[in-house]
């Protein structure tokens, strides 16, 4: 099928090359004409494992192309929407700019041609923007028809999660127009589906809450073992041996409940207030108001770790040099939006501390992101008399360190692991 894909970050350029590997032929849309010209040129314009090694298998057989316009999807059928949508400035709403340009752009492309189009949305979005973009393309372009295919993608397993997702997820408009919606999808889908990956077809609404629950539910998780790890200290309890008993219960199960500095990026944090922001619009606020806490309990984090490496340092950070290892919020990714191990770094800077930061592939990014900070270019020269060794990020670099080799090179022995 002719397909193309609008967006071209973490999302939109894994799924183009990952459709593109299905045989289709894919054309990936974006506005960043340096990003559109790597890609074009078969260079991968972020870290994620194996994306790479995609765009060399599908770029040089022509199924796969790039371009800043938008009439290049002219010749398509089906249409994804890998837009952002970013954490509004003013507010904890998602910022739906992006999805309503591209969503103007298509029924400006699409409307009074022959032939029946799909807009699928794969936009982590606020319950409700599916129908109303639905209404929309009803008036301004009758044959463009609308289904919701929420991403469940993590960052560092993109290509994996693209090919082999755990679940579909399908939100249709009721009736033939919906019928018709999952027949084309499930001819994109075909070689994913006929793995027996689990479909479920279900209305807007549903599917649109789908991935905001999801992520809602895992930062719930996280924030409570990080609220347990505080009456751990309080208490003289080990949070790691708690966990390790309350996860062998099948209900609750291990994942994602690792004390640690929290989580950040670009999807946990914004989906989290986007609901609680969403729900208040709807009039249901107060039910939510836990996630609300939970945020705080997250954010707190990073001040509590902070505080542990001042007290490693005597009290006092001023002076003092600091070795941060991570940059990125999550291993295996060059992704710093949100990074607890940056705003910890950050921290510590405004203190007065020297900090000197190293990550296996994020540092030049986490160095935009922190002023104040040093970079250095390997482990030995970051914590080069280092007064305390902080991490950050639990890149695998980090976990095979060899304490005895480190201690060579600090000033002193002492590690904050968050």
């Amino acid at each position: 099928m002719k397909i193309s894909v609008f967006g071209l970050g973490y999302l939109g350029a894994v799924h183009a090359a990952a459709m593109a590997s299905l045989g289709h032929r894919v054309v990936g849309i974006d506005v960043d004409a340096a990003k559109v010209e790597r890609l074009q040129a078969g260079q991968a314009p972020f870290y994620e494992p194996g994306f790479q090694e995609l765009l060399d298998q599908v770029l040089p057989v022509g199924r796969l192309t790039f371009s800043t316009s938008p009439a290049a999807a002219r010749k398509s059928q089906v249409h994804f929407m890998c837009v952002g949508t970013p954490q509004s400035p003013d507010s904890d709403r998602a910022d739906l700019s992006y999805v309503q340009a591209v969503t103007g752009q298509l029924a400006e492309l699409l409307a009074g041609t022959t032939g029946r189009h799909l807009l699928v949305g794969k936009s982590t979005v606020p319950v409700g923007t599916a129908e109303a973009l639905a209404g929309y393309l009803a008036e301004a372009a009758p044959n463009v028809e609308v289904l919701w295919n929420p991403e469940f993608l993590r960052e560092g397993f993109a290509v994996e999660d693209s090919l082999h997702p755990d679940r579909m997820v399908y939100g249709v408009a009721p009736g033939a127009a919906g019928e018709w919606a999952t027949a084309v999808l499930d001819t994109v889908y075909a070689p994913i589906l006929a793995d027996g990956v689990p479909r479920l077809v279900m209305d807007y609404a549903t599917a649109q809450l789908v991935k905001v629950a999801a992520n809602s539910f895992l930062a719930t998780k996280i924030s409570f073992i990080n609220a347990m790890s505080v009456l751990c200290e309080a208490s003289g309890g080990d949070v790691t041996a708690l966990a390790e008993a309350i996860g062998l219960d099948e209900r609750i199960g291990k994942r994602f409940l690792r004390a640690g500095l929290g989580y950040g990026g670009g999807c946990l944090p914004k989906d989290a207030r986007a609901l609680v922001a969403r729900a208040d619009e709807l009039g249901v606020g107060p039910t939510f108001e836990f996630l609300r806490h939970l945020d705080a309990v997250n954010t707190s984090q990073r001040q509590r770790v902070t505080e542990m490496v001042v007290r490693a340092l005597g009290g006092k950070a001023t002076g003092q040099r600091v070795a941060m290892l991570g940059a990125a919020f999550k291993p295996n990714s060059d992704d710093v939006r949100d990074s607890p191990a940056l705003a910890v770094a950050r921290g510590l800077a405004e203190l007065g501390a020297q900090v000197r930061l190293y990550d296996p592939v994020a540092g030049p990014a986490g160095l935009r992101a922190a002023p104040g900070v040093e970079l250095s270019a390997s482990v030995a020269e970051a914590a080069a008399q280092a007064q305390v060794v902080v991490v950050g990020t639990e890149w695998d670099e980090f976990k095979r360190l060899d304490p005895v080799e480190l201690a060579q090179v600090v000033a002193a022995r002492r590690v904050v692991d968050a």
